[in-house]
């Protein structure tokens, strides 16, 4: 009926017949949808069915679906990384003149955030949250949002959410966690009396080093109430890495299960080698807060370790070359271990004697535990640190 450069636009582009119950879902990389007239727009823009892309995604939502399972949350939003998802969430909570309380132990990029926020007229203050004293005395009338990391990066010190939790309602203040470290396997913070949970999906929901993206899981009415920002700020994820990340979180379990246990081993192992001078991590019995965690985590401890060795870079850097199995990455959560060092990764943000106040120095080495051996990570790790004294 008409020519073939008009055909060849529509030829094969029919849903199949009998393909409704694949056994993986399908992925659904539509920039749009087809709509029936103007009424039916309305109902597609009022949340009825799909239209666009940014607005909501079959595979998004899938994911959603099972990210809110698994923090017992009522609805999620899924972000196109986990900065997405920070910058999401508190720019849709904050306005100029409020007032926030941040972790002073938090995400580097995190930290540099504030610096914007502080340019739209947003209050910070940045304190310890393992003192719940300086954190009360932080508080104010109009302080609008509390936020924190249960395990914070990068010394591994444990936050008691559900104290701090209990002093933010107090003050009317939304709760929001950076879970990213802990995984809804060590953790729910919405239990605790979170309001907010959001997650770098790059990290361990990947677990591959395959895909990036973030979410964000809260209530309902919280999420409609961050939606707007989400959208106009651009933040969904694509089709394509949604599905990868669905696909991983069906392994998650088994996965963490093992690299939440190898966290231990390999703790243990180093705490025992004698070229190490301390080990930061919640299983550990010196660890600061190692009762709170035995308390609140579920499982494990967490599969991040810091530890701190001679303060020499250049022996640092010959250690990362004697490693045969742990490499250096820029990221971490993945299934095999990697190692990251703190002050190179800030060095360009921070100056030294800030990144000191940190807690962080040439000789601060941190891991991801991945699944391997356990005996073959420690010896690994073992014959690369006969480099320092």
């Amino acid at each position: 009926m008409f020519k073939e450069n008009t055909e060849i636009l529509y030829k094969g582009t029919e849903d199949r017949e009998g393909a409704i119950h694949p056994e993986t879902p399908a992925i659904y990389p539509s920039s749009a949808y087809i709509i029936d007239d103007t009424r039916d727009y309305d109902f597609a823009n009022n949340g009825g069915k799909y239209f666009y892309n940014r607005t909501a995604n079959p595979n998004r939502d899938g994911l959603a679906e099972a990210i809110s399972y698994l923090e017992n949350g009522e609805d999620t939003l899924i972000c196109s990384s986990g900065m997405g998802a920070i910058s999401t969430t508190v720019l849709g909570l904050l306005k100029c003149g409020d007032h926030a309380v941040f972790n002073k132990s938090i995400y580097g990029e995190t930290i540099e955030l504030i610096e914007i926020l502080e340019g739209f007229g947003v209050h910070v203050s940045l304190v310890d949250f393992t003192d719940i004293t300086e954190f009360e005395n932080a508080m104010k009338e109009d302080t609008k949002v509390v936020y924190t990391e249960i395990i914070a990066n990068p010394l591994t010190l444990v936050v008691d959410i559900k104290a701090i939790s209990k002093i933010a309602h107090s003050y009317g203040a939304i709760v929001v966690v950076d879970s990213t470290f802990t995984t809804p396997f060590v953790i729910k913070p919405l239990d605790f009396g979170a309001d907010i949970v959001i997650h770098s999906l790059t990290k361990f929901f990947g677990g591959h080093s395959d895909v990036t993206g973030g979410s964000v899981t809260s209530s309902s009415a919280m999420i409609k109430k961050i939606k707007p920002s989400y959208l106009l700020l651009g933040a969904s994820l694509d089709a394509n890495s949604a599905w990868l990340l669905q696909r991983s979180i069906k392994t998650m379990g088994l996965r963490m299960k093992a690299q939440l246990d190898n966290a231990i081993l390999v703790a243990q192992a180093l705490s025992k080698n004698p070229k190490i001078q301390y080990v930061y991590h919640p299983s550990l019995k010196n660890h600061p807060q190692h009762e709170l965690a035995c308390q609140i985590f579920s499982y494990g401890y967490g599969a991040m370790i810091s530890f701190s060795v001679e303060d020499n870079r250049e022996k640092v850097d010959e250690f990362i070359h004697r490693l045969k199995i742990i490499k250096y990455l820029g990221t971490l959560g993945g299934i095999r271990t990697t190692l990251a060092h703190p002050a190179t990764a800030f060095r360009n943000e921070f100056t030294e004697e800030e990144l000191r106040k940190m807690g962080i120095h040439e000789g601060l080495i941190r891991i991801s535990t991945g699944a391997e051996d356990a005996e073959d990570l420690i010896e690994d790790l073992n014959q690369a640190l006969e480099v320092f004294k």
